[in-house]
């Protein structure tokens, strides 16, 4: 078992997706914060307790899926110390990590397939943050 904490999270559109993710972190600690179902939710119903299960350091880092990405990503952004990074490529998410340290990853389900979304979730937690002058940007986020 990896000793990578992960939360994870979903509304709605997010939901099979999620799914996919839970089953595919199996050699991670992973908490399932919900939806459960396809039934319409509201994405911060779910963003909030992943962010905040981030933001207290129980959780290394967070996962969260909507349609756009938009919804849970500017919800897990109110919480201080979290850095949620919308990606919808490998790339991007690489990215996100070793230049912005991000911690938790927001998923658009409408715009990547589930694929992409696997692979980004691999590259987001297999990529360190790079520190130095990333460090100190990162540094100058946090009001």
């Amino acid at each position: 078992m990896n000793e990578i904490k992960i939360a994870i999270g979903a509304d709605h559109a997010g939901f099979e997706y999620k799914q996919s993710l839970v089953n595919l972190l199996d050699n991670y600690q992973v908490k399932d914060y919900g939806t459960y179902s396809k039934e319409a939710t509201d994405y911060p119903d779910f963003a909030h307790p992943v962010a905040l299960a981030v933001e207290k350091r129980e959780f290394d880092f967070g996962i969260l899926i909507c349609g756009s990405a938009n919804g849970v990503a500017i919800t897990a952004n109110k919480h201080q110390g979290i850095r949620a990074a919308i990606c919808w490529t490998e790339e991007l998410a690489q990215l996100a990590r070793a230049h912005n340290d991000a911690n938790i990853l927001c998923i658009p389900a409408r715009f990547v397939s589930v694929e992409v979304a696997q692979k980004m979730v691999l590259k987001f937690l297999n990529t360190v943050f790079e520190g130095g002058k990333h460090a100190i940007r990162v540094n100058k986020i946090d009001c």
